[in-house]
């Protein structure tokens, strides 16, 4: 297909034609209305003019005869600007008057009529056209008065003419105009379609331009740029997935098979076939748990979890979550401190909510263990309103997230240095983040001095809590 027949076939020419074609036949309409109006106008006033000159002579011919009436018309006829005026016996034969060469048929029958005529001081000029009435007086008398119409074939000549012209010129500009936006608009589809087929063909870096104007390509590029980069980070967080469990669970793996086959080998008690046993559960147990993180940060992150929200009291929920993690923080020797400030209504999946402040008081409370025994550090849980957004903040005591560290520790199966020595798979505050972007909210790790500080913030709901 050639570039113009694209070009032809293309939304926006379409609509540009089609609105061309509209607006033409508006102004033709316009135009002809204007010359139909124009022409009337003129028409009706000169009607009105020869009917008013007809009741005139026909007075002047009852007060003082014919000879009254030849002294009249004549005298009509030779004044400046005069209509047309013509007197005649019953055999045609001219009385008086300013018209020659006029067939006798058009004097044959009274009334209204349109004709062709040449004046009398014009004998060699072109005939004109006039609007007459012919009048029949008694004695077989005829007088024919009228008006020059000439004037209509004037203002059409100045004003439809150049109209129709200017309606020319305007479908040529049309078309030029409509020409050259489409080749911008398909410019721009062009250019989206080349990065679209570039990002098919496997590249998730590219963009779709933005020219900067703000106009409705612009809102477009941005709004599908955003997708793209919404995309790619799900590709890439998919491809660190694969590469996490194929690297951090092979470690797991690897022990549980050596801990099967060192029980082969060595184990010849019950009782020690019963700590291998218990070993591989507790192995085997881990390994069920990472992947039940694993699937649950999937699902967030897929907003699986979106038709299942209700709205709840936030502040509800995290005293009935810190509620349970008292005995252990207390074991722990911390001191576990809950301030909030109910109703906090938000709309959200509980479960998801209470799984993701679990995880950061587990978090806390593994990480705040005091170094001295008389010692008591406490973990904080506050609750609090700010504004248009629910404010969920758990702060510990403990050594806390390096600066640098601290947009990476979000990430799965991250583990910094610090925490090589405690259990865990990597996975809590990647989950906690699943579950905050799954909300619309954000989280934030800030310092505690000492220890971190969880920042979430989720968006509050005008609906009271069922």
């Amino acid at each position: 297909m050639t570039s113009l027949g694209r070009l032809f076939r293309t939304t926006a020419f379409k609509l540009i034609a089609a609105y061309l074609v509209a607006f033409a036949l508006f102004a033709a309409s316009v135009i002809a209305y204007l010359g139909w109006h124009t022409q009337r106008l003129v028409i009706s006033q000169a009607t009105e003019a020869i009917q008013n000159e007809s009741q005139i002579l026909e007075e002047q011919y009852r007060v003082g005869g014919i000879n009254r009436l030849v002294q009249v018309v004549s005298r009509r006829a030779r004044a400046p600007g005069a209509g047309l005026y013509l007197l005649t016996s019953f055999n045609g034969e001219p009385l008086a008057g300013n018209v020659l060469n006029l067939p006798l048929h058009f004097l044959e029958s009274p009334g209204w009529k349109e004709i062709e005529y040449v004046r009398s001081e014009e004998a060699r000029g072109a005939p004109s056209r006039a609007l007459v009435k012919v009048l029949f007086l008694p004695g077989e008398f005829r007088a024919l008065v009228g008006r020059d119409i000439v004037e209509r074939e004037e203002l059409r000549r100045i004003i439809i003419q150049p109209a129709l012209w200017g309606l020319v010129v305007l479908v040529v500009l049309g078309l030029a105009g409509g020409v050259f936006v489409t080749r911008r608009v398909l410019k721009r589809i062009d250019q989206m379609t080349a990065t679209s087929e570039t990002i098919m063909a496997g590249n998730l870096a590219g963009r779709l331009a933005v020219d900067g104007t703000g106009d409705e390509f612009d809102r477009l590029a941005l709004s599908l740029n955003a997708m793209l980069e919404r995309i790619e980070a799900l590709m890439m967080g998919l491809r660190e997935v694969t590469d996490n469990i194929a690297h951090d669970l092979k470690t797991p793996l690897t022990r549980l098979r050596n801990q099967a086959e060192d029980a082969l080998r060595t184990a010849g008690k019950d009782e020690e076939w019963r700590a291998a046993t218990e070993r591989t559960i507790e192995e085997s147990d881990g390994l069920i748990r990472i992947f039940d993180a694993l699937l649950m940060i999937a699902r967030a992150e897929a907003g699986q979890a979106r038709e299942a929200m209700v709205v709840f009291d936030l502040a509800e929920t995290a005293t009935n979550v810190a509620e349970l993690y008292e005995p252990v923080a207390d074991e722990e020797g911390l001191d576990l401190v809950v301030e909030v400030q109910p109703p906090l209504p938000v709309r959200g999946a509980r479960e998801l909510i209470g799984q993701a402040l679990s995880n950061l008081i587990d978090n806390a409370i593994k990480y705040s263990r005091p170094d001295l025994p008389a010692t008591r550090n406490k973990v904080t849980i506050t609750a609090s309103r700010e504004g248009a957004r629910a404010r969920l903040v758990v702060a510990d005591q403990g050594a806390g997230i390096p600066e640098a560290d601290r947009v990476r520790a979000l990430e799965r199966f991250v583990r910094l240095e610090a925490s090589r020595t405690q259990p865990g798979s990597g996975l809590g505050l990647s989950l906690v983040a699943a579950v905050v972007h799954l909300h619309g909210g954000t989280i934030a790790l800030e310092d505690n001095a000492p220890g971190l500080r969880v920042v979430i913030e989720l968006p509050l709901e005008e609906t009271p809590p069922a």
